[in-house]
């Protein structure tokens, strides 16, 4: 309750005592954008947390060698992103549901135990130092790009793009015999999705001192998904709120110290088995909106009218 209390009491005492949680809360809700894109074009894909070390190690590889400024770092990690993403998208994208999942766990496997823990300039799995991370400049980057990414990933929903991707993501087979070029835009889905955790790698990387590859394993791409499906797909809030509320779950229940991880699973399950759609899913926000609240309007209606 502390948490709460101090949140709605003394708002700047909040934010200073948790910049770093709110810094990490707004990098999370980037990633999960990036998942919802593919989740909206119809694509269960889990290579985000692949995507995001290759922004991460680019930009911070780049900071260390080369005299470029440290934006120009971060748009070269997420570019390169986007261009691995091609080439993992060639052959992975024409499977479907279980077997797309699997094959891109494959590819953040293989990237993390066949490329970062080999190479010198990854640190060969011992981590990179970042000795120009600035962990409260950070945050300001952070809090400036969700709202821009989000409105930009809205707006992509509104668009021609968009309403492919629903179509594809409603009956594939029936999308493509409507003249839909379905591979093409699947491969773009996954193009933005992978620039989206590229660009939040990058800007994970100026908020820590050290980058550390046990950070890009299956246990992060499982911590984006659940971000996913706890918050809804059905549209752009709903994986951010899932991001927000996960992030900030361990230290809502810090009083339970001792039982943190058993609370934290228990309120998971709740989600899943009360809010299976998520707690932003079809029918509207649950906490703001519930669904008595909705029948309740439904019956008022009418009764104003006569």
């Amino acid at each position: 309750m502390d948490f709460f209390v101090q949140l709605f009491t003394n708002p700047v005492g909040f934010y200073n005592a948790h910049e770093l949680l709110i810094a990490q809360m707004g990098i999370n809700a980037i990633l999960a954008l990036a998942i919802f894109v593919t989740f909206y074009s119809g694509q269960l894909t889990l290579a985000n947390a692949g995507f995001m070390a290759i922004g991460a190690y680019t930009t911070v590889i780049m900071n260390t060698y080369l005299p470029t400024p440290l934006p120009l770092d971060m748009l070269a990690g997420a570019l390169l992103a986007g261009a691995v993403s091609v080439l993992v998208g060639l052959p992975v994208l024409r499977l479907r549901g279980v077997f797309l999942a699997i094959a891109t766990i494959g590819f953040v496997e293989a990237l993390r135990l066949g490329v970062i823990l080999n190479l010198p300039i990854t640190g060969e799995g011992q981590g990179l130092k970042n000795e120009t991370a600035d962990p409260l400049g950070g945050i300001v980057p952070i809090l400036i790009s969700l709202p821009i990414l989000t409105y930009l990933v809205w707006r992509l929903t509104r668009t021609r793009l968009g309403q492919a991707w629903a179509a594809i993501r409603e009956d594939e087979l029936a999308a493509s015999s409507n003249g839909i070029n379905v591979p093409v835009y699947k491969m773009i889905a996954f193009i933005i999705s992978a620039i989206l955790a590229g660009y939040a790698g990058a800007l994970e990387t100026h908020i820590n001192f050290f980058v550390d590859p046990t950070e890009y394993s299956v246990t992060r791409t499982i911590q984006i998904l659940t971000f996913a499906v706890v918050g809804g797909t059905t549209n752009v809030i709903g994986p951010i709120v899932g991001a927000v509320f996960l992030t900030a779950l361990p230290e809502i229940v810090r009083q339970f110290a001792a039982y943190r991880d058993v609370v934290n699973g228990v309120i998971l399950i709740l989600v899943i088995i009360f809010r299976p759609q998520g707690i932003v899913g079809r029918g509207g926000l649950a906490i703001i909106a519930p669904r008595w609240w909705t029948r309740w309007r439904a019956h008022e209606r009418p009764a104003a009218a006569h």
